[in-house]
């Protein structure tokens, strides 16, 4: 899991680097795996401090309160430190967000204000949004919001597509989806004014332990080029493939977690070297040796000579 230092960090680069709204949404999402979900939250650093503030304010629901209390060690007296538990990764904090408060801030990252207060009001503002309407309409390329409406009218959860029918959003933490898992029922789609025509190469599908298929196939063989062993390439993702994807992403500067999204696909997809062995060059003293006979072992072997 990346820290908010980290990601802080990489969004300042990515900007330098003059990509799309799109292709940074995309990059920040990605990068945020894992953070965790606090009902009322919209990326504050995440501390028991902070936790405590959202879990005592009048607006919250007691359900919603004490899932906030019991999923931080300080708050639920089982350590009187943050240190250990899985959202302080390295000693390092991270941001913390509820559903809405994610694609808000990760488009306020994007230079994009999204108006209302929770998911239902910020579907129903217009302004907000270049087009709207049901899932299957979605394009595939697309990065929008998405929505699950409940009851006909009111907007129950949201996130971000990324692409490809693949949803990154935060329920008890940044996770993904896609647009036709039925556990959480997508139901309509909306593009944010600034991210029209914004959509994003779909490389390949999201991956990780236990996908089987041609994209696995296809990530064996490049990893085996980088000179990131997977063994043989069989189309599985198993545990070497999962090891050989994580020294890669720690390699290129990614977050390591083994699996294979957008971020990781480019990396994978630009990366050099491909069928080409790393360049090994040794130094070897011989004392004693003539000049005809250093030229006739160069000639052979190839080489320089480097005289003293």
């Amino acid at each position: 899991m990346n820290s908010a230092a980290t990601v802080d960090n990489w969004i300042a680069q990515w900007k330098q680097q003059g990509l799309s709204r799109a292709e940074l949404a995309v990059k920040i999402a990605e990068a945020c795996m894992g953070w965790p979900y606090v009902w009322g939250s919209l990326g504050e650093i995440d501390t028991p401090e902070k936790r405590s503030y959202y879990m005592n304010r009048s607006a919250i629901g007691p359900k919603d309160a004490e899932l906030i209390r019991k999923r931080c060690q300080v708050l639920n007296g089982s350590h009187a430190l943050c240190s250990g538990c899985k959202y302080y990764p390295g000693g390092a904090k991270t941001r913390m967000f509820d559903c809405r408060g994610f694609t808000r801030w990760i488009l306020q990252q994007c230079g994009i204000t999204i108006q209302g207060a929770g998911a239902t009001s910020q579907y129903n503002t217009a302004a907000n949004w270049s087009e709207r309407g049901l899932i299957k309409d979605l394009p595939p390329g697309a990065v929008a919001c998405v929505f699950k409406q409940v009851n006909g009218k009111t907007m129950e959860h949201t996130g971000l597509h990324i692409g490809g029918g693949q949803i990154i959003h935060c329920s008890v933490e940044v996770k993904r989806s896609t647009t036709d898992d039925r556990s959480w029922g997508w139901t309509h789609y909306a593009i944010p004014r600034g991210l029209e025509g914004g959509d994003v190469p779909v490389w390949r599908s999201t991956i990780r332990k236990g996908s089987r298929g041609d994209d696995v196939t296809y990530l064996q063989e490049r990893l085996n080029d980088l000179r990131y062993s997977v063994g043989t390439v069989d189309g599985i993702f198993g545990e070497k493939t999962r090891k050989a994807v994580m020294e890669f992403q720690r390699a290129n500067g990614l977050g390591v977690d083994g699996v294979v999204g957008p971020m990781t696909w480019e990396a994978i997809s630009n990366a050099d070297g491909e069928g080409e062995a790393p360049t090994v060059l040794y130094t070897v003293t011989i004392k004693g040796l003539t000049k005809d006979k250093a030229n006739e072992i160069t000639s052979q072997y190839g080489g320089e000579i480097a005289e003293e």
